[in-house]
Parts: C-alpha cells; sequence; structure tokens
C-alpha cells in the first residue's frame, strides 16, 4: 500500500506546481513562502533542542497557545518549531510575537521533500495535533528515530470508515506513534482497533484557555457601539449564514431600534462577497478595519481582521457558532462560553458533540435552525457563573497535559 501511496505523492508533486499557483490566486497560498512547502527554507535552525508542533489549521493552533505559551517560558526548551499548512493560522500565530518559536508551512508528504525537511530542522521530538496523519512523515520519523506523540487526537466515525478500508496501511502508519492522547472515548477506541502502541486519554485541548493577550484593534471602536447598541454575534460562519444572519437582524430590528449584528466569517478573503450580499438586503455595513469614526446608523458589522475573535467573544452576551446549519462539522463554542455567552448553533455539529453535549448540559447552548427560533434564544445580558465549571475543566486538563509532555519531552532533549 506504502507503493500506492508514493505513486499517488509523486502525482501531486507533478502537477503541485499548477496547484499552488491557483492557490496562490485565491490567496490561500503565501506567494513568498510557498516554497517551504517543498522543504525549502530561508530559515536555519538555531543551536539547541527542539520540539516540533504540528497543527493543520485555525482551530489547532488556537488550542495549543497555552501549551506553546508554558514552553516560551521554560529554561530547558531553547527552540520550538511550529508548522501549519494555512495561512489563516499563520495570520493568528504571529500576534503572539513567541521569541523561541520558527513558524514554517508543513511540507508535501513526499518522502524526498520531507526526509529534507527532518534533516534541516532536526527535531528532538515532534508533536502532531487532532487528525494530522500523514504516512510518509510517519514513516520517517520512526526511521530517524524521531518520537511521535498524536496529542488531542481526533478520528470521526466517517475518518475511521475511510481508514477501516486499508486497515493494514492504517495499521502499519500509526505504529510509528510512540503514544496518542484523543481527546474524546470515541477516537480512542478507534485508535485501540487500529492497534496504536499507546492510548492515554487526557481530555480535550480545546477546553483550556488561553490567558495570553496581544494588542487588540481598536477596542475604543467596539466599545462604543456596545454603549449605544444592543449586540449579538454570528462567528465562524460559512456561505449562506451571513445571509441568514442578516435576515434575523431585519426582523430583530422590528423589535429593537439599536440593534446590532457583528459577523465574524470563518474565511476572511470572503468579507468582499458578504459585504455585496448584505447591502443588497438595503442594510448598512461597517468593517472592523476601517479607518472611519462615524458609528452611527449601523445594522451589520463586519470582522475583516485576524485573531481577534476573542475579543468579541468577551462582549457579546449571544453567538451562534456557524459551519452548523448551511454546513456541517459545527466549530469549536468553548471559548465564547467562557465568556458568559450563550451559545446558539444548527442541527450540523458532529465534529464537537461531546463539547456541544457537556454546554446543553450546563444549560449554555441551544440548537436552533430557522431565524424565528435564533430570534427567540438571542439574549443581551452574559452568565459567568455557568462558564466557571469550563474554566475549571481545562486547567485540570492542561496540568495533565503538561505532566504528560514533559515526561516525554525530557527523556529526549
Amino acid at each position: 500500500m506504502f507503493f500506492l501511496y508514493q505513486l499517488f505523492t509523486n502525482l501531486i508533486i507533478l502537477i503541485s506546481p499548477l496547484l499552488i499557483i491557483i492557490r496562490i490566486l485565491k490567496k490561500k497560498e503565501d506567494k513568498e513562502r510557498f516554497l517551504e512547502k517543498f522543504s525549502i527554507s530561508k530559515k536555519n535552525r538555531k543551536k539547541g533542542n527542539l520540539i516540533w508542533f504540528h497543527c493543520a489549521s485555525i482551530g489547532e493552533t488556537m488550542s495549543i497557545i497555552p501549551i506553546l505559551s508554558y514552553y516560551e517560558k521554560n529554561k530547558k526548551i531553547k527552540n520550538i518549531l511550529l508548522t501549519t499548512t494555512t495561512i489563516s493560522s499563520y495570520n493568528v500565530i504571529k500576534k503572539y510575537k513567541f521569541k523561541k518559536l520558527t513558524h514554517q508551512f508543513y511540507p508535501l508528504d513526499h518522502t524526498i521533500i520531507v526526509s529534507k525537511f527532518l534533516d534541516h530542522w532536526k527535531p528532538d521530538i515532534a508533536i502532531f495535533l487532532e487528525s494530522e496523519i500523514w504516512p510518509n512523515m510517519y514513516k520517517i520519523l520512526k526511521t530517524k528515530k524521531v518520537d511521535l506523540i498524536l496529542l488531542n487526537a481526533r478520528l470521526t466515525k466517517k475518518t475511521f470508515a475511510r481508514w477501516s478500508m486499508f486497515e493494514s496501511f492504517a495499521r502499519q502508519v500509526l505504529s510509528s506513534i510512540k503514544i496518542a492522547y484523543p481527546q474524546n472515548k470515541d477516537t480512542k477506541k478507534y485508535l485501540k482497533k487500529f492497534q496504536v502502541n499507546k492510548i492515554k486519554l487526557l481530555g480535550n485541548l480545546k477546553y483550556i484557555e488561553s490567558k495570553i493577550n496581544f494588542k487588540k484593534h481598536d477596542s475604543k471602536k467596539l466599545n462604543k457601539i456596545i454603549k449605544n447598541n444592543k449586540i449579538w454575534l454570528a462567528a465562524s460562519t460559512h456561505p449562506g449564514e451571513e445571509i441568514i444572519a442578516a435576515k434575523t437582524h431585519i426582523l430583530l430590528k422590528k423589535k429593537i431600534d439599536n440593534i446590532v449584528t457583528i459577523i465574524i466569517p470563518r474565511h476572511v478573503e470572503r468579507v468582499g462577497e458578504i459585504n455585496k450580499q448584505i447591502k443588497r438586503l438595503n442594510l448598512s455595513t461597517f468593517l472592523h478595519s476601517s479607518k472611519n469614526k462615524l458609528l452611527k446608523k449601523i445594522d451589520i458589522y463586519i470582522v475583516d481582521t485576524f485573531g481577534e475573535t476573542k475579543l468579541f467573544y468577551r462582549k457579546t452576551p449571544t453567538v451562534f457558532l456557524g459551519k452548523s446549519i448551511t454546513a456541517t462539522g459545527g466549530q469549536n463554542p468553548l471559548e465564547a462560553a467562557r465568556y458568559g455567552a450563550k451559545i446558539l448553533h444548527g442541527p450540523h455539529v458532529g465534529n464537537f458533540k461531546d463539547i456541544y453535549k457537556l454546554l446543553k448540559s450546563l444549560k449554555i447552548s441551544n440548537q436552533v435552525g430557522k431565524i424565528e427560533q435564533i430570534i427567540n434564544n438571542i439574549t443581551f445580558k452574559k452568565n459567568s457563573n455557568k462558564s466557571k465549571k469550563i474554566h475549571n475543566f481545562g486547567n485540570a486538563i492542561f496540568k495533565k497535559t503538561i505532566y504528560e509532555l514533559n515526561q516525554k519531552i525530557n527523556d529526549e532533549i
């Protein structure tokens, strides 16, 4: 099976220049740094030990900010390498200005490229997040005797079924993992079926709160809007969900004249398209990045910047989480819930079903589908008492995770 996978990766390499060009045009690739995906880096490895974390995108990156912060302060750790696959995740991480951390885009999973990457960075340990399973990288890490940890591991029922079609191959790939820390019981069960060497359930890292604060973008502007209006937020929205939020606003405005709806799209590059769609509904819009100081008669406030979602969660009593009505899978609701917000979501939240189950039991979240249901569930008052349980839960997971990682890292550095 590895032979067929090699043929597949060879094909990807052949067509990769075209794919990269298309992605650059769509602003999904960094035109200055795309060569990093071929293990051509402008940065050198610094002296001293190096721990390597790999995340796919924003969600996984945000979940390890508290862990990165811990190792940033740990004097035993000299260098941290963080790889991600998306521009959006880099735009978030660079705001934290970690001194020990070097960011690179994750290389294509081809044996030559992967070997070059590992020869250049020489990690002492590799810590991969969630569902980041790459056959060639895993195989070569094992060959080079670099311990591999799968942290906050997540396998959905669909992913498990897909890997099960190639069960012997899956077992071969996953045998490279020294230890896996699944985020839920379902993943633990799936990993056991693939005979992963060692598995230990710690809990979901997404419960852990990041206590790092970077300079906020024009918070006075937001405070002024809050002072003079009632607000609610639609966050991590996908195509179609912005229109639902806008139509909800139209009906809300019949009852509440000073209502402002805030929209934070999951993909900022869609802001131009979203702005046009909303204006067709005869609603006034305002972009968060705008330098215009006139904040009167705003209907829809669109956040068009990276990494500032937390600022809005702090201020907003009701948050609708996207990718749950017109798209499937859902988005992580914990950050908003930590700040005492009431959480609204559509029916499609399969990727976070355990989290939503907990929030429902705490009476923090409600499922909605129709605009009328959204309106009936919007509140303008926060409830911070219920969020304390999430804080305590997250702190316990953080302590257990750091204890486990320290044992494994200390063995390697």
